[in-house]
């Protein structure tokens, strides 16, 4: 059972907005359903001898920090846009609390708390000093941006408060907690997954790979692959600032994987072009994308035609009878098609209160052990004791028949 409320949300016009204010108030003033526990008998041995009752943990703590950015909308001057901006936060909560109802009925008792961080930092700050039980909980989700993310880290650390990194795909090596549960892949794992595959899938005597690298913010995807390929000796690599002036030193007869380190439209559009060109031309070519391409716009005729393939920590599989039945449920609560932050919402939401479900205070202890496979992510954590929980669990897909299909 999860206590607070569950209001549905209408996501039109000012009414959707006055909702979604009635949905943060009742969420970070959760009403508290008491329920009642059997007392401890005492043991009696060859004396009479009292033991104290133990602690049965029948009732988890969670904590939401999320940008709803209520304070920035005013409801009489309030337009579609500005609401808009609340959109992420809205979807991820509805999300987040359709996975802690279906965990809950297992029947240990939740206790939501949602809170408004604003992206701020400052306000986060006045919700520490202000507790509102904040302090009590078992785990934190959120915040969901890195800056409120380092700011929060003090006080999780100070009190031995878990805290679920749910969205930002930041390196964990910036937060400096060893409570932190990075759900969100970091760019070194998309590398070494990628690396991975090419060196069991391509005979080094035959592949140059090389590395598309304009540098900038670019570099960050791109030192990981270099480093990664410099302990694989075995195979001829090589880097460029472009397809450009790679042309001039090509070999004939080997196969090229490329790999683009770059999510800069104006900079992949000409790359994918020239790559076609050259393949058009005669070379064996196949492309490895950054792992943000899946949210871009390319030419899918000319991805498909360069077999490109990228990393991805999501994929929703809307033929999946779990996707289908998520799908309904969410339309009957809120009225509204459930969006990619929705099923974000719910994988976070339902492993979460499923692990504590199960094994209650004790629940990090099991982290590394339970696997999860669920609706847009899936779960494989290992622990670090400096970076802390890191989830590792990757797909590959490919463009093939016109869509992203995964091939490992």
């Amino acid at each position: 059972m999860i206590l607070a409320q569950n209001h549905q949300l209408q996501l039109s016009g000012n009414k959707w907005f006055i909702v979604c204010i009635f949905l943060f108030l009742a969420g970070c003033s959760p009403k508290i359903v008491p329920t009642v526990t059997k007392p401890v008998v005492p043991e009696v041995v060859e004396k009479v001898v009292e033991k104290k009752p133990e602690t049965k943990f029948t009732q988890a703590n969670v904590a939401l920090l999320i940008p709803f950015r209520l304070n920035e909308v005013k409801l009489k001057s309030a337009t579609k846009a500005t609401i808009e901006q609340s959109a992420m936060a809205i979807d991820f909560y509805q999300g987040f609390k359709l996975g802690m109802d279906s965990a809950a009925a297992s029947g240990l008792n939740f206790k939501l708390n949602v809170f408004d961080t604003r992206d701020n930092d400052s306000h986060i700050d006045e919700l520490i000093r202000k507790n509102n039980g904040l302090a009590e909980s078992n785990i934190i989700i959120g915040p969901v941006f890195p800056q409120g993310l380092k700011h929060i880290a003090n006080f999780a650390a100070a009190k031995g408060i878990p805290v679920v990194n749910p969205l930002a795909a930041t390196h964990p090596d910036e937060f400096h907690n060893p409570n932190l549960i990075s759900v969100v892949n970091n760019i070194d794992l998309h590398a070494a997954k990628v690396g991975n595959y090419i060196t069991r899938s391509y005979n080094p005597a035959r592949t140059v790979i090389v590395l598309i690298n304009p540098k900038g913010p670019d570099q960050v995807m791109a030192d990981p692959i270099k480093a990664y390929f410099s302990n694989h000796k075995e195979f001829v690599f090589q880097e460029y600032a472009s397809v450009f002036t790679m042309e001039m030193s090509l070999i004939k007869g080997k196969t090229y994987v490329i790999i683009v380190s770059s999510s800069d439209r104006n900079f992949v559009v000409p790359t994918i072009d020239k790559l076609i060109k050259m393949k058009n031309a005669g070379l064996n070519v196949v492309l490895y994308g950054h792992p943000d391409w899946i949210k871009q716009n390319y030419n899918i005729d000319k991805l498909q035609a360069l077999s490109t393939t990228v990393s991805s920590s999501y994929k929703v599989d809307y033929t999946s009878p779990g996707v289908n039945t998520f799908i309904k449920k969410y339309r009957a609560a809120f009225n509204f098609e459930p969006g990619e932050y929705s099923f974000k919402g719910f994988d976070v939401g339902y492993y979460f209160a499923s692990l504590i479900s199960r094994h209650k205070a004790d629940f990090l202890k099991y982290l590394t052990k339970e696997k999860y496979k669920g609706l847009h992510n899936s779960f494989s954590f290992y622990y670090d004791e400096k970076l802390g929980y890191i989830n590792t669990s990757l797909m590959l897909l490919r463009y093939r028949d016109f869509s992203l299909k995964i091939i490992e």
